[in-house]
């Protein structure tokens, strides 16, 4: 079998060591394996030869076979050009080079035959193309005159006379190589039942199809090896932890919960709420380790699910935890569990950085004893002077925001690990949330609760600034709060962009009888605090911020929310800022500020915004529009995937599918012992050690 893995690239021929650390630095291609699995970004089609006679400017692309007549120079030092005369004899046309003028003359000769490929222009009635890639006749034998791929570089390669086409020799080298067929990485039965094509054939056929269906059943073979392997990692994960770790039960739900449903619950749960909670009494009443991921918009009443599932683990004899990411949302929690409990014998205690000496021992005492039933807090919950009595149940709130190793942590809290609830608002859509928390089960807040009134979204230009501020007085002088976001702290040299330094002067001026506080990513936590508290005690009317507020600032008087170059942020985003108002009785604004000079995607991305409030289809727009790697949030869960080939917005069926193979597998080989699947396991153990995020969640 030929190995490609254990290859250094720097041995291919026309590569050597210089190349070659151009190759591992800017792509990480290192073997022929790396090589071979760096996939083309488009084809073009190069079946076609035209006549000089037929073309215009007005062509996306045009091949021509003929020989270059003459060279010419115009200009001096950075104006210089040359133009070379190429004619097929229909016509003329002038090809372009602005640089490497030298290696140009140098390598083409005159009268000698050769095939132009490149984008047609008009300039001064002549039909010109400006650098275009030329080849002999036998070299284009490579792409078989078809299909021909091209190759993602860098500007640095470049310079190393590493373009697309340097790339797709190299591959053409290396396929050349392939005699007998590479080792397999999906078993014999996967193979036939799902119609898949070689990996032989489909690593062929990726870099050089002869067709167009060949391409797909490419593509196809390798996109499925991809998401299955990411799915099957996922899966095998969950049954070792199932295995491996077995959940306290909780056999009753009794007088603590109770009592609160019958008379501390502030409003009728939702249908959604409700099913929920039955979810999770399920899972802690089995046996198994509860892992669940709880997706809820914005005001949707996750807080109040987390609360209850919380009071489960009390009527049980457990403690329970809850983690946030901020000291502001953690006390926020705080406030609002001890609320909802006011007159039941529950102990809830805070912590955070913030708690210090006494106070601080008192609460770590009365974890080590169990007299502290509830504890929320911050990072400092999982340190390691913080011990409790027995930890049934741990919920992290904006899973986003902590790795995997936090998470961890937070297990060696307890004897055994605790169930775990993960609660997040950042609406993530179903494909993207089978791969990043595809080893937790899904439960989704669908519903608002009953009088909530749905937030109106409106665009405007920036140059309208008097009505807007007209609006803003009116909801201050009715006794309401606003909240002014901009993209920068302070002016920038190199984007034209409303900065919070200067806008922070202007409202100040704008509106004289106002209190107007500021906050941003720059100020020491202990003023940022300061500063949103003047604005949650009501203090302050107006709060100008950068995006550090989209995440745990609850105020139910802010009717408001102005955001300036609107345009600069995702719909993941813009819907998180939405989100801090619309938390009271009255109707709240989302006002989208923007410049006039719009791209079609922005203008796509804010129409969703003006048309919807649900967050699990401004997730999906976005998936669509951005793509997985953009989404807020995903690049920090600690199991992100670096797919090559496969893309979560385009490939969501197929995702899909797999997943149902590989559980089906799972299900039947729990304990990977079946000879059927040796490869399958062996294939797995091999990219568990080459990736270290497939090795981070495992």
């Amino acid at each position: 079998m030929f190995d490609l893995t254990t290859r250094d690239i720097k041995y291919l021929s026309g590569v050597g060591p210089q190349k070659a650390a151009v190759l591992n630095k800017e792509l990480e291609i290192y073997s022929l394996h790396d090589l071979l699995y760096y996939f083309p970004y488009k084809y073009v089609d190069r079946s076609r030869i035209y006549y000089i006679h037929e073309i215009d400017g007005n062509m996306p692309y045009i091949q021509l076979k003929g020989k270059i007549l003459g060279f010419e120079t115009f200009g001096e030092g950075r104006q210089r050009r040359l133009l070379a005369h190429f004619s097929d004899g229909t016509g003329v046309v002038d090809l372009v080079w602005f640089q490497g003028i030298k290696y140009v003359t140098n390598k083409y000769k005159l009268h000698e035959e050769y095939i132009v490929f490149g984008k047609p222009t008009v300039f001064n009635g002549r039909i010109n193309v400006a650098h275009p890639d030329i080849d002999s006749p036998a070299d284009l034998k490579l792409s078989s005159m078809g299909l021909q791929p091209y190759y993602n570089t860098t500007e640095k390669m470049k310079r190393s006379f590493l373009n697309s086409h340097a790339i797709e020799k190299m591959m053409a080298t290396v396929i050349g190589q392939i005699q007998e067929p590479l080792s397999e990485t999906l078993s014999p039965k996967l193979i036939a039942d799902h119609h898949l094509m070689s990996l032989t054939d489909a690593l062929r056929n990726i870099h050089f199809p002869s067709n167009p269906e060949l391409l797909r059943k490419a593509q196809y073979r390798l996109k499925f090896e991809e998401l299955f392997y990411v799915q099957l990692n996922i899966l095998r994960y969950a049954k070792d932890r199932q295995r491996k770790y077995r959940g306290y039960v909780f056999e009753t739900v009794g007088e603590i919960f109770n009592t609160f449903y019958s008379k501390n619950l502030p409003f009728e749960l939702t249908g959604a709420q409700k099913r929920v909670l039955r979810e999770i009494r399920q899972d802690v009443g089995c046996g198994k380790q509860m892992n669940r991921l709880l997706q809820g918009d914005v005001g949707s009443g996750k807080t109040l699910v987390a609360l209850m599932s919380m009071l489960m683990a009390l009527d049980n004899g457990f403690q329970a935890c809850m983690m946030a990411p901020t000291e502001i949302l953690a006390n926020q929690h705080y406030d609002t569990i001890r609320e909802l409990l006011f007159g039941m014998d529950v102990r809830v205690e805070l912590l955070t950085g913030s708690v210090k000496g006494k106070k601080r021992e008192a609460i770590l005492t009365g974890l080590l004893t169990g007299d502290v039933h509830i504890l929320i807090g911050t990072h400092a919950v999982i340190e390691d002077t913080v011990n409790f009595a027995s930890l049934g149940l741990a919920v992290i709130d904006e899973q986003h925001r902590f790795g995997v190793a936090q998470r961890a942590r937070l297990w060696s809290k307890s004897v055994q690990p605790p169930h775990v609830l993960v609660m997040t608002a950042t609406p993530i859509p179903r494909t993207l949330a089978m791969t990043l928390y595809g080893d937790l089960d899904v439960s989704v807040i669908d519903e608002l609760p009953p009088g909530r009134k749905p937030i109106a979204t409106i665009r405007q230009f920036d140059n309208r600034r008097e009505s807007l501020y007209r609006s803003v007085r009116k909801q201050i002088e009715e006794g309401r709060q606003v909240y002014i976001v901009y993209p920068l702290i302070k002016e920038s040299e190199k984007i034209d962009l409303k900065n919070l330094e200067e806008g922070y002067l202007h409202i100040c001026e704008e509106f004289p009888d106002c209190k107007v506080c500021k906050v941003h990513g720059k100020m020491k936590p202990a003023e940022k605090d300061a500063q949103m508290q003047l604005f949650i005690s009501g203090d302050a009317q107006i709060m100008v911020a950068t995006t550090v507020i989209e995440v745990g600032v609850n105020v139910p008087n802010a009717s408001v929310m102005i955001i300036e170059n609107a345009e600069r942020f995702g719909l993941s985003q813009l819907h998180q800022l939405r989100g801090r108002v619309g938390r009271g009785a009255d109707q709240s604004y989302c006002i989208l500020v923007t410049t006039y000079k719009l791209t079609e995607e922005t203008r796509k991305r804010l129409e969703i915004m003006v048309r919807t409030n649900d967050g699990f289809e401004i997730a999906e727009a976005d998936l669509k529009l951005r793509g997985p790697g953009d989404l807020e949030g995903t690049q920090q869960s600690g199991i992100a995937f670096d797919l090559k080939i496969a893309d979560i917005a385009r490939d969501g069926q197929l995702l899909q599918y797999v997943r149902t193979i590989a559980e089906e597998i799972t299900d039947a080989d729990p304990s990977g012992v079946l000879p059927e699947n040796a490869i399958l396991w062996q294939q797995l153990r091999a990219l568990r050690k080459t990736n270290v995020n497939w090795a981070a969640i495992s």
